[in-house]
């Protein structure tokens, strides 16, 4: 889009009124060829004295705002902004004033906006001025084929693909249709060259547009899935174009989607980027892009720490990148001077902040993503699954935990804090389970971005407010985003969708989640599951009781949770009742015949997405999310069992207790029993006054000998929460 920019705004500058003086006429041409051959002193000369003989036309201050942007190497963006804002007001024109745009100079004026504001990442000011100014041009000009093309790249990067094939339809149309047909503007522009070179040049132009169309409805389709479609137009874009870095990057996104990891990495490696223009030519740094999208595929195929290897590659392209276009802090580029106007987009910082972030909660690094994703958070604050993202940073960096735990295994040391005495006074001191948590900052506001309990409140309550009042839950529980660079415009995954049509409703029902792609309906509502969890859980571990069993309460409430989320809710729901001393309401909670289903709710054909705009692949044939919590059916049950037993001692049950204690042991392996199930052994044993037979599980660790039974050799993995599920509900979230 950069390059569109340029040439259109250098045909601004011989753009001219009717019914000028032949000496006029001939000063604008003057000052027109200057500028299309560099001439920008001479040109703004011609221009300045055009503008004595005629001061009260503006488009006059345009070319001279455009010849001077030119003359500083097009790096005066913020310069050239204020001054057509300035002309826009002088004309009283408005992009909402339907009259104001019927003359094509007023639309030059709104279409130069539209650039800046495209360049400025300002994509929803530019979309409304390129939908207004599409209404009123001409089918068959060379200015509607631009505004087309910009309309396009704008769409495509707010994920709209629908709307972006309807005018790709409509540019397909105008390309077999436009060669037999002069456009006006371009007799203006180019009044003193001959129709033969004219039509040559234009007829150029069409195959130029042919072959980026193609590029374009790749894009679209990618965002889409819609393999077919998609890999017709790759072999368009394959013989236009040929093996370019754009055609390869855009095939090698394509086979990433389809889940052909390994051919996705052989076609990035394939593609020449040394020959690719730097980012002052094309506002793109390929370098960048070919790491960030080696790292997506590597966090598809499960290898996170090599990821996380090429996703800092891609931040050392992109710092070297900002460094040579002057803007070493990446905060220059906020006042718009001193960087190319097309280099404006070449920073992808944030973006790859983001990807870093979610690659490091994968490996277990929970504060290095804290850091991550607080700093991308800071441009990309209304995307709710990034809050949750910090919010299960938080959760991890606070449990924490052995090896043992990451994996969804219970963990049995801690149970013995230490020994005191000797002989006959010796003695075993148990540690405390309910205080093994964490010890919160005291004195200290919760709003300060730390990775605590406290601030993860926060971060979640910030999600469930930018989501929508929807009442139609899905469920399906977040995965880490990523994003999917391509050349030519970095591009990424959205979800499935099975039509194409162009009709604007069906884009309606997005909610932005940037730099990932949009949610759809049934995204959102998996989304809302995951944060409610993940609030009941917090609040369970702040001590709000009340507040954690209103989220559980809305969790189980959703239409279609997942069964490891209802799971869940129902053991925080649980915990919450039991400290407000409700224990008949949690023992209906803690009913085993609640749970009929552990499955994760995360559909093959769709995956949750990412960053810089992208995601994760929608056929993911590598690593799934491990289902560490609970692997079955049958681990749930006895998880149910093992805090049903706690509920019947806190009422004096004792013999219920044991009971469902020891149903529960019979039906998991007895490594997988979790140290709160070992307590509560130890308690009814004390309870019945059996000392040594207590101190006999203490030693071994292990349950009552007649309870340890190996029933059910399908179960893996599962966590220990005895009325303290958090580990638990920490792997269930982090996929």
């Amino acid at each position: 889009m950069a390059e569109n920019a340029e040439q259109d705004e250098a045909k601004h500058d011989g753009s001219m009124s009717p019914g000028v003086t032949d000496q006029e006429k001939e000063m604008a041409t003057r000052a027109y060829e200057a500028f299309s051959a560099g001439k920008y002193d001479e040109s703004l000369k011609h221009l300045e004295a055009l503008q004595e003989l005629n001061k009260e036309d503006y488009k006059i201050a345009m070319n001279k705002a455009v010849v001077e942007f030119y003359k500083s190497d097009q790096s005066t963006t913020g310069t050239l902004k204020q001054t057509l804002m300035t002309i826009k007001n002088q004309v009283h024109t408005s992009a909402e004033d339907v009259d104001g745009l019927d003359d094509v100079e007023n639309s030059l004026l709104y279409y130069n906006q539209a650039i800046i504001h495209y360049h400025m990442r300002q994509y929803s000011e530019a979309i409304a001025i390129g939908e207004k100014l599409y209404q009123f041009l001409e089918p068959f000009e060379r200015f509607a084929q631009a505004v087309c093309f910009l309309l396009v790249d704008l769409y495509l990067l707010t994920f709209q693909p629908e709307k972006a094939l309807h005018l790709l339809a409509v540019l397909d149309k105008l390309s077999v249709q436009g060669g037999s047909s002069k456009n006006g503007k371009g007799e203006n522009n180019s009044s003193n060259k001959d129709g033969a070179n004219q039509k040559a040049e234009f007829m150029a132009m069409i195959e130029a547009a042919k072959s980026k169309m193609h590029q374009y409805k790749v894009r679209a389709y990618i965002q889409m899935k819609s393999s077919k479609a998609c890999k017709r137009e790759i072999k368009s874009v394959m013989n236009t174009a040929g093996n370019s870095a754009p055609s390869l990057f855009l095939k090698s996104n394509f086979e990433y989607l389809r889940g052909n990891y390994r051919k996705a990495v052989k076609l990035l490696n394939s593609s020449n980027i040394a020959e690719h223009p730097g980012p002052i030519k094309t506002g793109e740094c390929v370098r960048c892009m070919f790491w960030n999208n080696l790292g997506c595929i590597h966090f598809a195929m499960g290898k996170h720490n090599l990821g996380i290897f090429y996703f800092k590659k891609a931040l050392q392209e992109n710092d070297h990148t900002c460094a040579q276009l002057g803007d070493g802090n990446n905060g220059q580029a906020k006042k718009f001077t001193g960087i190319p106007m097309c280099a404006l987009l070449a920073n992808k910082r944030y973006e790859l902040l983001h990807n870093c972030g979610i690659q490091l909660l994968h490996i277990g690094r929970p504060l290095a993503a804290f850091e991550c994703l607080m700093e991308a958070v800071q441009v990309y604050h209304s995307n709710p699954r990034l809050w949750l993202r910090l919010a299960e940073c938080c959760i991890a960096a606070i449990k924490g935990g052995s090896e043992q735990e990451s994996k969804g295994l219970p963990c049995k040391k801690g149970i013995v804090q230490s020994i005191v005495g000797q002989g006959y006074h010796r003695k075993i001191v148990l540690a405390s389970q309910s205080t093994q948590n964490t010890i919160y900052s005291e004195g200290q506001s919760a709003a300060i971005p730390v990775a605590s309990m406290e601030f993860a409140a926060i971060c979640l309550r910030n999600a469930l407010l930018l989501l929508p009042e929807h009442q139609q839950p899905d469920a399906k529980t977040e995965n880490g985003s990523k994003s999917f660079s391509q050349s030519a415009s970095t591009e990424s995954g959205s979800e499935n969708s099975d039509a194409c049509s162009g009709k604007g409703p069906e884009a309606d029902k997005f909610l932005s989640a940037a730099p990932s792609s949009p949610l759809r309906k049934q995204e959102v509502e998996n989304l809302r599951c995951s944060i409610l969890a993940c609030s009941a859980y917090v609040a369970l571990a702040l001590g709000d009781n009340l507040m954690a069993l209103n989220h559980a309460e809305k969790l189980l409430h959703q239409t279609k949770v997942s069964g490891s989320l209802k799971f869940l809710g129902h053991l925080y729901a649980a915990e919450a009742l039991i400290s407000l001393d409700r224990i008949s309401d949690a023992i209906a909670h803690l009913n085993p015949e609640n749970v009929s289903d552990v499955s994760m709710g995360v559909l093959s054909s769709e995956q949750d997405q990412g960053s810089e705009k992208g995601d994760e692949p929608v056929e993911s044939s590598g690593k799934q999310t491990p289902l560490c919590y609970p692997s079955s059916v049958t681990s749930a049950r006895a998880m149910m069992l093992f805090n049903l037993g706690s509920a019947y001692c806190l009422r004096s049950e004792y013999d219920k207790a044991r009971k469902c204690l020891h149903q529960a042991a019979s039906m998991v392996n007895t490594k997988e029993i979790p140290p709160e199930a070992i307590l509560l052994g130890v308690y009814l044993e004390l309870q019945n006054g059996n000392t040594q037979l207590a101190l006999q599980i203490i030693k071994r660790n292990q349950l009552l000998p007649t309870a340890v039974q190996r029933v059910s050799p399908d179960s893996r993995k599962k966590q220990a929460p005895s009325f303290q599920p958090p580990s638990s509900f920490t792997q269930v979230q982090r996929k």
